[in-house]
């Protein structure tokens, strides 16, 4: 038996292995990467329309006590007890409650608040057990 009878070529099995499992490591890592920044792209979507359904809100509760300071009462102000109280929409489920004290040419903001819509509750229609039979 000569040498090159005897030579047996070398044992890639187990590092053929290792790199398989270190690609199929490398292709889930990267699956995980792009799910992370897709959640983040759609929550940052989410927080940028939000800020600007309450600053559109804003503006148009200020636009309403302008009006209130000049003289105006429009239509969705209501009055009681010297203060007027009105409603912004923000978004389907929150508007934007102001309640202000005018004297004269000054004003007075007791509530600038931002409320989850109280419409949503009434529609739901649950029936809740009273713990009394069934």
């Amino acid at each position: 038996m000569n040498k090159e009878d005897r030579f047996s070529p070398p044992a890639v099995g187990g590092i053929s292995l290792l790199v398989a499992f270190a690609v199929l490591c490398l292709t889930v890592f990267a699956l995980l990467s792009l799910s992370t920044v897709q959640a983040q792209s759609r929550l940052a979507d989410a927080s940028t329309r939000a800020v600007a359904e309450y600053y559109a809100a804003d503006s148009a509760a200020v636009q309403i006590l302008a009006r209130l300071c000049a003289g105006d009462s429009p239509e969705e102000v209501t009055y009681q007890d010297g203060i007027y109280a009105y409603a912004c929409p923000i978004s389907e489920t929150q508007v934007l409650e102001v309640e202000v004290r005018l004297s004269g040419e000054d004003y007075e903001i007791l509530r600038w608040q931002a409320v989850p819509d109280g419409q949503e509750g009434e529609e739901s229609g649950f029936e809740l057990w009273d713990g009394e039979g069934f």
